[in-house]
């Protein structure tokens, strides 16, 4: 249903179904996701081609919403100074699983952090980059909140970067196929979805953000937007996820990519 959700219950509600549903989510997508692959989003556009956040030798990154930490661990063999960090006790446990898995004894694990985004547990100008792979923003209340802790603890001229199902597939039913072809709901409602139980209490919930409404939370937390990317899907990719199949990926863009600058 579409109901409101402030940011208590939101944040109570996720973080318990992502340590719910942890287990199931790597087992399903971990093939596709790899160990230490960094892919913004179901059309796989990676972070190894797309280079959307520059330079990241050397660089200390922070990933908010990580799950199990994979595209830190590319960050890291890329030569950066990853900092994993994810809401989920069992999307981290994941994370340190593949860290301690046979035949990675001479790989340094990749620090994990436990912490919601609205409050990250860093010092002001703490990292160069920052980024977030499908992570965190559709699952806060207050994403204009996020993005100026994000602003604070990174230092000027730092980016930051992010995948979001991209805003338009809010007006269309979340089905891979000629089902998810039809406008059933206003692109401008901003009313959250919401799973619950029996008792009303929220088990799940998602947070809709218009295009117009990611740029003006960005720019008024201090940052300047330098790219919107839509990636095309593959005419290769065979693979559903979710809502996302070729079908759909033909006729529409399923992924946005903010790729903005700090002041």
């Amino acid at each position: 249903m579409h109901r409101p959700a402030g940011t208590g219950e939101t944040a109570r509600a996720n973080r318990r179904w992502w340590d719910r549903h942890a287990d199931g989510y790597q087992a399903e997508h971990g093939e596709f996701l790899g160990d230490d692959r960094f892919t913004w989003c179901p059309e796989g556009l990676d972070e190894a081609d797309a280079r959307l956040l520059g330079e990241v030798r050397g660089r200390a990154v922070l990933e908010i919403g990580a799950g199990a930490a994979q595209c830190s661990r590319w960050l890291a063999a890329a030569g950066a100074r990853p900092v994993a960090l994810d809401l989920s006790a069992r999307q981290l446990q994941h994370a340190r699983r593949i860290d301690t898995a046979p035949g990675r004894e001479d790989v340094t694990p990749v620090p994990l952090v436990q912490a919601d985004a609205l409050r990250l547990p860093f010092l002001d100008g703490s990292f160069d980059l920052a980024c977030s792979a499908y992570g965190a923003l559709p699952f806060i209340a207050d994403t204009a909140a996020v993005h100026r802790e994000v602003h604070r603890v990174l230092r000027p001229g730092g980016r930051w970067v992010f995948s979001v199902t991209h805003p338009m597939r809010w007006a269309f039913p979340d089905e891979p196929g000629p089902e998810g072809l039809t406008v059933t709901h206003s692109y401008f409602d901003r009313t959250p979805y919401v799973e619950q139980d029996e008792r009303g209490q929220a088990v799940y919930v998602e947070h809709h953000r218009t295009l117009g409404d990611r740029v003006r939370e960005l720019t008024a937390a201090g940052f300047r937007l330098v790219d919107l990317v839509e990636p095309e899907w593959p005419a290769d990719l065979r693979r559903e996820w979710g809502g996302w199949s070729p079908l759909r990926g033909r006729l529409m863009p399923g992924t946005a990519v903010f790729v903005t600058e700090r002041d």
